[in-house]
C-alpha cells in the first residue's frame, strides 16, 4: 500500500516549479533573442536636424541605467531566470534520501567479496564502531553511534543470512516487502490546520476575483476596441463626423475629438497653464484657422472636452513648430503624435467604407504635414521649409528660389552653412514618377465586362536635383530590353505577389527626412483610382513601400518596380476615364497624379457560343421530329447543304469508278 506524505523539505515543490518555469522560459528566451528583421532605416537623412532627432529617439527608447525602457515580456524572463537560478541553487544543497540499499556499500566492501572475507571485514568494522567502543564526540550523539552500528550489522546478515539475502535480492531491502512511500510536491505547511483560512482565501481570490477580472477586461478590452485598434467610440467619431465635402480643418478637428476616448483620465487637468499658453501662441499664428478647428471639435452643446482641446492644441503646437518647453507636456505631446498614424487609419478606412475620394485625399495628406510639422496651408512656397534649418522668415529672403533644388544653388552660390545640410535632404527625397500605369487581365488582351482586372503601376523615385542621363540602345538591345522586361511583367502578373521582387534591395528609400517627427520614419505612398468628376474612389486605395531610386546603368533599364491591385471591371460596356493619385505620407507637395481610360468591350463573337446552334435539334434527327410534332423550333437543312450532299455523293462514285478501272488494269 501507497504512502503519501507532503513534502516538508520543499525540494519536491522547488523540482516542480524548475521544471514549469523551463518549459516557460526557454521559448521566450529563444524567440526575444532570435534574429528579427529590423524594422529602424538603416540610412536615414544624414543632415544635422535629422541625426539629432535620431540621437533623442533612441535615448528615449533607450532610457536610463536606473529606468531603463524594457518590455513586460523582459521583466518576466527576467524575474523568471533569476527565480530559477534561485530555486536552482536551492535543491543543489538538499541530501537525497532515497537510495537503493546497497550493503556492498554500506560496509565498504567489493561487491566480488567471498563469504570469508565478508565476515572478516565485519570484525574489523564491529572493533571500530562498536557502541562500547566508540566513545560519543560535540558532533556525533549515542544514537547516531548505535544506528550506525545497526546498519553495518543489517548489512552483514543481508550478505550473509539466506533469508535476509533473499528479501534483500527480491525486495530490495533486507527487512522484506515495505510500503511504497511517495511524496506530494507540496509544503506541508498549505495543508495544516492553522494555515487553512489564509490557504482558502488566497484561492479565493486568485480564481474568484483576479482571474474573472481578467478575463472579463480582456473580454471587454476587445469589444472596446476595433479591428485598426482604436476605441469604439473614436471609430463612431469618425463616422459621425466625416462628410463628403470634408476639408482638411474638419479632418483635424475631427481627429482632435477622437482623442476624448483615446487619453486616459489620468493627469488630465481641467486647467493647465502649459496648454493655455500653447494655445494662445497658436492663435495669433493660425488665427481663424484655429477657430474653425475648435468649432469642428466641439460637442452639439458649444463645449470642447478637455482631453479634446489638450490634444488640439499638442497636435496643432507641433504643425506650427511652436516649441514646448515643459518636460511633461513634451512626453505626453510625442504621445499623442505617435498615436495619430493608427487613428488617421481609422478615419481612412471609414472615408474608404464610403468612397468619397475629398476626405480620403484631406486624410493621406495630413500624415504628410504631421510628419514634416507644416500646417495645412495652400501657400505652396511655404513648403520649402521641409528642408533643414529652413523657416518661414527664410522663405521671404529666397524670393528667387522656387523650388527645393533652387533652395540649394541659392543657399550654396550665397556659400551658407545650411547648403550642405539641404544637399543631404535631397538626396533622402521621393520624387515619385509613375513609369507605366494599365489595367492587364490574365490570358486577355481586352477587358472585358465582369472580368477579374489588374491595375500595375510601375514607380520610382528621382533624386531632385539630379538628372539621370540614360545611355542610348542599339536597335538589337532595344529589342531585348522589351523582352526581357514583357517576360518580368508577365511573371509578376500571374503571381501571388502584390509587390514585385527586386534582386537588390539597396537602392530602395528606407529613411526619410523627418527632423521633427517623434520616430523612425520610413517613405511609404498611397495608391488611390478615383472618379473625379463623381468625387468617388473606384479601387480602395493601397499603399506601397520599398520604392527604387532612378538608376540609369540597371539593367535593360529597369530601374522600377511594380505595384498591382486586383479588382472587378465594371458590368457595362464603355470607356470609364479615371485618374490615379500617389498620395506621399512623408512628403508635402510630392504628390503625383495621372489620367487611365479602360475600355471594356464585349467578347468577339468567335467567343461566344450560337444559343440556337445549341438548342435546336435536326430536323432529321428524332429530337428534331418529336420537336416538331410538339410545335417547337428545330434546325432544318438548306439547299446547300443538299448540294454538298450530292456532290459529295457523286465524288464518292467517281472514287469507286477510277479504283475498280485500277482493279482491271
Amino acid at each position: 500500500m501507497a504512502n503519501y506524505h507532503y513534502d516538508e523539505g520543499g525540494s519536491m515543490a522547488a523540482y516542480f516549479l524548475i521544471t514549469i518555469l523551463v518549459l516557460v522560459l526557454t521559448p521566450m528566451t529563444l524567440s526575444s533573442t532570435g534574429k528579427k528583421p529590423s524594422t529602424k532605416p538603416t540610412n536615414g537623412c544624414q543632415c544635422k536636424p535629422c541625426v539629432e532627432q535620431r540621437a533623442r529617439i533612441a535615448k528615449r527608447e533607450k532610457g536610463s541605467v536606473f529606468m531603463p525602457n524594457l518590455s513586460r515580456r523582459s521583466y518576466f524572463l527576467i524575474v523568471g531566470w533569476s527565480l530559477l537560478a534561485f530555486l536552482c541553487y536551492k535543491v543543489a544543497g538538499v541530501v537525497v534520501e532515497n537510495k537503493v540499499y546497497n550493503p556492498f556499500e554500506i560496509l565498504d566492501i567489493s561487491a566480488s567479496a567471498t563469504e570469508k572475507e565478508i565476515k572478516s571485514h565485519y570484525k574489523k568494522l564491529s572493533r571500530v564502531y562498536h557502541p562500547d567502543k566508540v566513545k560519543p564526540t560535540v558532533n556525533q550523539t549515542i544514537e547516531a553511534i548505535q544506528d550506525r552500528f545497526v546498519q553495518i550489522t543489517k548489512a552483514y546478515k543481508a550478505l550473509t543470512d539466506e533469508t535476509i539475502r533473499k528479501n534483500w535480492e527480491l525486495y530490495g531491502n533486507p527487512d522484506g516487502r515495505q510500503e511504497m512511500s511517495m511524496g506530494i510536491a507540496l509544503p506541508k505547511w498549505i495543508v495544516e490546520s492553522q494555515n487553512n483560512i489564509w490557504v482558502l482565501g488566497f484561492y479565493g481570490i486568485v480564481f474568484g476575483g483576479a482571474l474573472p477580472a481578467l478575463v472579463g477586461r480582456w473580454w471587454f478590452g476587445n469589444r472596446q476596441k476595433t479591428k485598426d485598434g482604436v476605441n469604439a467610440k473614436s471609430a463612431a467619431v469618425f463616422f459621425k463626423g466625416l462628410k463628403e465635402e470634408s476639408a482638411m480643418e474638419e479632418v483635424v478637428g475631427t481627429l482632435g475629438k477622437a482623442y476624448q476616448y483615446e487619453l486616459s483620465d489620468a493627469g488630465i487637468k481641467r486647467s493647465d497653464v502649459g496648454i493655455d499658453r500653447l494655445e494662445s501662441e497658436i492663435e495669433k499664428r493660425a488665427g481663424t484657422k484655429w477657430s474653425e478647428i475648435r468649432k469642428v471639435a466641439k460637442d452639439a452643446d458649444e463645449k470642447l472636452h478637455v482631453k479634446r482641446r489638450r490634444a488640439l492644441v499638442l497636435i496643432y503646437a507641433h504643425l506650427l513648430r511652436i516649441e514646448v518647453s515643459d518636460v511633461k507636456l513634451q512626453k505626453e505631446q510625442t504621445e499623442i503624435l505617435l498615436q495619430v498614424p493608427l487613428l488617421l487609419n481609422a478615419f481612412l478606412n471609414v472615408a474608404i467604407s464610403r468612397n468619397w475620394l475629398l476626405p480620403t485625399l484631406a486624410i493621406m495628406r495630413l500624415h504628410a504635414f504631421l510628419t514634416q510639422a507644416l500646417p495645412p496651408i495652400e501657400n505652396e512656397r511655404l513648403q520649402l521649409t521641409q528642408l533643414p534649418s529652413i523657416q518661414k522668415t527664410d522663405v521671404e529672403s529666397l524670393a528667387d528660389a522656387k523650388t527645393l533644388t533652387d533652395v540649394a544653388e541659392v543657399l550654396e552660390s550665397k556659400k551658407d552653412e545650411r547648403a550642405s545640410d539641404v544637399k543631404k535632404a535631397l538626396d533622402k527625397w521621393g520624387a515619385t514618377e509613375i513609369v507605366d500605369a494599365a489595367f492587364k487581365v490574365i490570358g486577355e488582351r481586352g477587358v472585358t465586362p465582369s472580368s477579374i482586372v489588374f491595375l500595375v503601376v510601375k514607380l520610382r523615385l528621382n533624386r531632385p536635383g539630379k538628372k539621370t542621363q540614360r545611355k542610348e540602345l542599339s536597335v538589337d538591345e532595344t529589342k531585348k530590353a522589351i523582352k526581357y522586361n514583357d517576360e518580368l511583367d508577365d511573371k509578376f502578373l500571374t503571381s501571388r505577389n502584390e509587390i514585385e521582387e527586386l534582386e537588390d534591395e539597396q537602392n530602395v528609400a528606407i529613411g526619410a527626412h523627418a527632423p521633427y517627427w517623434p520616430g523612425e520614419r520610413k517613405p511609404s505612398w498611397w495608391v488611390v483610382l478615383a472618379d473625379d468628376k463623381l468625387n468617388r474612389i473606384v479601387v480602395p486605395p493601397f499603399k506601397v513601400t520599398d520604392v527604387p531610386y532612378a538608376n540609369p546603368d540597371a539593367e535593360h533599364d529597369r530601374d522600377y518596380r511594380s505595384y498591382k491591385i486586383q479588382f472587378q471591371a465594371p458590368q457595362n460596356t464603355g470607356m470609364f476615364t479615371w485618374r490615379i493619385y500617389l498620395v506621399s505620407d512623408t512628403f508635402v507637395g510630392e504628390e503625383v497624379t495621372k489620367d487611365i481610360v479602360l475600355k471594356i468591350e464585349e467578347p468577339t463573337a468567335a467567343e461566344q457560343p450560337d444559343e440556337d446552334d445549341i438548342s435546336d435539334p435536326d430536323e432529321d434527327t428524332l429530337a428534331g421530329q418529336m420537336a416538331a410534332m410538339r410545335g417547337g423550333k428545330v434546325k432544318k437543312h438548306t439547299e446547300q447543304e443538299e448540294d454538298d450532299d450530292e456532290s459529295s455523293t457523286d465524288d464518292d462514285q467517281d472514287d469507286d469508278n477510277s479504283s475498280s478501272d485500277s482493279d482491271s488494269d
